[in-house]
Order: C-alpha cells, then structure tokens, then sequence
C-alpha cells in the first residue's frame, strides 16, 4: 500500500490512501498543548506545487488505524504545498526536504562539487537538508558537515 501511494505521487497522483507520517510532540513537550490535551502533526507526500488539499484522505489514513481519531479533533491547520514554499523559499515546490530527492540530486545537492558541504566563504559550511544525505535522516547533514570542516583543521 505504500509503494502504490508513493508510485501515484511520482505519477502526478493524489492516493486515496496515502502514505502519512504521524507525530505527536506534545506526548513530549508537555508545553505544546493545554493541560489534559494533546496534538497531531500529520502529513503525506503529494505531486509537487499542489492545490489538492489531502486533509480529509490523511484523517481517513489515521482514523483507519486509531477509530475514533476525527471524533478528538477540537481544532486543525492544514497548509498546502504552494504555502510551504511561501513560508521558506528552500522548501522547493513544498517539499519539505528543499525539493525532490532521487538518484542524480543524492549526489549533486546542493551542487555538483567534490565537498558538498563547504561553500567558496573560508569556515563556512551547510548543513541543511539540501545537503547529502538530505532530509528525513536527522543530523547527518549536520555531522557530515562537521566532519568536513574539522578534515579542513577548523576548530
């Protein structure tokens, strides 16, 4: 079911029953939501720049999962692609990962460039997801980066 959802967004397709990731911080960080509440941060991949609002086939997701789920919902803010681009130029598109992330961009991004994390201003570095790895693998761009500058005596 996921690699048909994933395969319907490469193919310019919004799934019925998309891929969603789930997080609920305030399980957490108790100052995230009022006292004896929590909250749900969702979302799913969809084609690049769209309109589509997914909002009602991610609490469908949810819901098939956690029955009972829509019955909670007190309050929801939902945010579209073209939005999350307005919000941060680097979010390319909307993705959240400062744009699509295959094969060619693995090695490329944010440049083609031997050191992909040092940049032409001496001791400055990037560390972003616009770096390999890229996003969703959690401070690796951050511990490639250093080990970049510390190989370069940086201190």
């Amino acid at each position: 079911e996921i690699a048909a959802a994933e395969s319907e967004v490469w193919q310019g397709k919004h799934p019925e029953r998309p891929f969603v990731l789930v997080a609920q911080q305030s399980l957490f960080d108790a100052t995230r939501a009022p006292a004896g509440k929590q909250t749900v941060w969702a979302y799913c991949h969809v084609p690049s720049a769209t309109t589509f609002d997914m909002t009602e086939r991610i609490e469908g997701q949810i819901e098939r999962f956690a029955p009972g789920f829509r019955d909670r919902i007190l309050a929801r803010h939902t945010i579209s692609p073209v939005e999350l681009e307005q919000y941060n130029a680097n979010y390319i598109g909307g993705d959240i990962n400062g744009g699509v992330q295959d094969l060619w961009q693995f090695f490329t991004r944010p440049t083609i460039q031997v050191n992909p994390y040092a940049t032409p201003c001496k001791d400055l570095y990037l560390c972003s997801s616009s770096t390999p790895p890229g996003g969703g693998v959690h401070g690796m761009c951050g511990y490639f980066a250093a080990k970049s500058a510390l190989s370069n005596n940086i201190r």
